[in-house]
């Protein structure tokens, strides 16, 4: 049951657990936030959100043997069932959506997000531990899927070709070049867009339902990717600054029935590196931005 939903409900993933399923529950905030209270039994795996990585053949190749580490080290083996989770899925840039996408991208056969994350976990009044978790490491079954990946080549040839969309979900302030990163104003060395892009907001993809951010639903992420001319059998690269916003977005697309939806994992940190990259200034197209809510 586990590896065929996606979502997984703090009840669900609670009941999983009782039924002796074998999974892996894998925090991927910082380390202070773990100490402090995490789900029983789950491993900190901070990487997941703060790694960087170009799309390089030798970068992409570091992170790959990267992560094989990590999660290996975390006590995946292919037996089991990975469940990431972060603290809620409006308030991390995505990262437990980005765990998701890199574990999938390493070919791992099962995995599952904490819908709503650790907020969500609280809400039903689940336990928490203080307990650090010290998991018996294991190979991890490393078996890329290169296919699910966008590299910058592909990005750059994407520009010229009208069968792709290119979709920015970044912040507002981002999209509209007033920074460069949500790290900083002067992060990156360039602000802007990538040229011809659409917009939608990834905080658009979601909604608080009692107080906890959860996706929209399907019907409503058909129609605000209508709004910027995307429709679910469109090619679709996704990018936003470091691949954690567009997973979260990637997530909700896929659940909503986009299939041909790709992520370019170097985004603008990469992007705007290059000062051979074209990029796009001034005030966007009005009709390429999704309305905000």
């Amino acid at each position: 049951m586990m590896n065929q939903k996606l979502l997984l409900s703090p009840r669900e993933l609670a009941e999983a657990r009782a039924r002796g399923e074998n999974i892996v529950i894998i925090d991927t905030r910082a380390p202070e936030e773990y100490a402090a209270g995490h789900i029983p039994g789950a491993v900190n795996v901070r990487d997941v959100f703060t790694y960087l990585s170009n799309s390089t053949p030798e970068g992409l190749a570091t992170m790959q043997h990267t992560f094989a580490d990590l999660f290996g080290q975390a006590g995946l083996s292919g037996k089991e069932t990975a469940v990431i989770y972060e603290d809620a899925m409006n308030n991390g840039y995505g990262q437990s959506c980005r765990g998701y996408f890199l574990l999938k991208y390493l070919g791992y056969p099962s995995v599952a997000i904490l819908h709503g994350g650790l907020r969500a976990w609280m809400k039903e009044g689940l336990p928490l531990s203080t307990e650090p978790v010290e998991p018996e490491p294991k190979r991890f079954p490393l078996d890329p899927k290169p296919e699910l990946m966008i590299d910058r080549d592909e990005m750059l040839r994407a520009l010229k070709d009208p069968s792709v969309v290119l979709l920015d979900v970044r912040d507002q302030d981002e999209w509209v070049g007033a920074s460069s990163s949500p790290y900083g104003v002067d992060f990156c060395p360039r602000k802007g867009r990538i040229p011809g892009a659409v917009w939608i907001e990834w905080y658009q993809m979601m909604r608080k339902q009692d107080d906890i951010p959860l996706f929209i639903s399907k019907d409503e992420v058909r129609s605000l990717c209508a709004s910027v001319g995307i429709q679910p059998e469109a090619k679709v690269y996704l990018y936003c600054f470091k691949g954690a916003r567009a997973s979260n977005t990637l997530v909700a697309m896929k659940e909503a029935g986009f299939d041909a939806v790709h992520l370019y994992f170097g985004s603008w940190n990469e992007w705007s590196r290059d000062p051979a990259l074209p990029i796009e200034q001034g005030e966007p197209d009005p009709r390429r931005m999704a309305p905000r809510a």
